[in-house]
């Protein structure tokens, strides 16, 4: 075969579909015919246009009372009309509303009810509120930190003026302890209050003496001599400071001290701190100490002259501070 038309029909008749394009039509295709039937469209009505001739949104001409598949049947006297915008078209009804097809019913979606209405949508008056409370809690957050930051800006200029405990000047824990003792107890005892004992008189000849009238014991270098102080009232027990006021103007003198009716363990020192000359006891008064241990209430504290002790002194008062103190 050679090219050219040499076959027994035309292409177009050979084209099942010729008869729908414009060349087709020109050179004689036709629609199956038979039956009044459009090919393969029972009941079909054959339009045939060229692309982009039909006009959408006019008015049709009515259609047989069988029409195209997919159209609704136009009833007898009831006009057909364009649908506006968002409204079904006369040429088109979903396939529920044909007669005897089944209803459907339509879910609605969740949070949303007909009427119009929201039903379950998003409390935006709890959102409100949420974000009222996050911002109130923000806000009271920082006035709490501000304030916590005032405070130890306080508490460190505080620490800055005021010393630790391991730099701080006050003095040890046992020496301030006796101190402030001292200072809430003491009793003290003139010359001519006290008990004497063995031999030792009272006198007032040499000068200096600190107590009433200038009395003072005298003839205490003698073994046996004594002078006996009943103290009453002792706060605690614990370690007091026992002075004694004395004059010694020779060697240095030392005697016993008993406390209630035992030896304490060191006697009390009576030296010639004064550097008096043999003999001048007018110029050798001085203050001396001790540390007893005392029990809470009364005790009775003897000074005297032992075997062995030197007692060559004039003594005319004593004293009782509570802790281990030096003055």
């Amino acid at each position: 075969m050679t090219s050219g038309n040499n076959g027994a029909s035309t292409p177009e008749d050979e084209d099942p579909f010729g008869y729908l394009y414009a060349d087709g039509q020109a050179n004689g295709a036709q629609p199956p015919s038979g039956g009044g039937y459009g090919y393969g469209y029972p009941n079909s009505v054959n339009r045939t246009r060229s692309v982009g001739q039909r006009q959408y949104g006019q008015q049709q001409a009515p259609a047989a009372p069988n029409g195209p598949y997919g159209q609704v049947p136009q009833q007898q006297g009831v006009p057909q009309q364009q649908g506006g915008y968002g409204q079904p078209t006369a040429h088109y009804a979903a396939p529920e509303t044909y007669p005897g097809a089944a209803p459907t019913t339509q879910q609605p979606l969740p949070g949303y009810s007909g009427g119009g209405g929201r039903s379950g949508g998003p409390n935006t008056k709890g959102l409100l509120i949420g974000a009222i409370a996050v911002v109130a809690a923000v806000v009271i957050g920082i006035g709490v930190a501000m304030m916590g930051g005032d405070d130890q800006k306080d508490s460190g200029n505080q620490a800055a003026t005021t010393p630790s405990a391991s730099a701080s000047s006050q003095p040890s824990a046992s020496s301030s302890a006796g101190s402030e003792a001292s200072e809430e107890y003491k009793q003290t005892i003139d010359a001519k209050a006290l008990r004497l004992g063995g031999g030792a008189t009272l006198a007032s000849d040499v000068e200096g003496a600190q107590s009433d009238g200038g009395i003072y014991v005298g003839n205490l270098n003698n073994v046996g001599a004594s002078v006996t102080w009943t103290v009453n009232g002792i706060p605690s027990d614990g370690i007091y400071t026992l002075f004694a006021h004395y004059s010694a103007a020779s060697d240095d003198q030392a005697m016993t001290i008993t406390v209630n009716g035992k030896v304490f363990g060191s006697k009390l020192n009576l030296k010639n701190y004064a550097k008096a000359a043999d003999g001048d006891l007018a110029k050798g008064w001085t203050t001396t100490y001790n540390w007893p241990t005392l029990t809470k209430g009364t005790n009775t504290i003897s000074l005297s002259c032992a075997a062995g002790d030197q007692c060559n002194v004039l003594l005319d008062q004593v004293w009782l501070k509570k802790g281990q103190v030096t003055s």
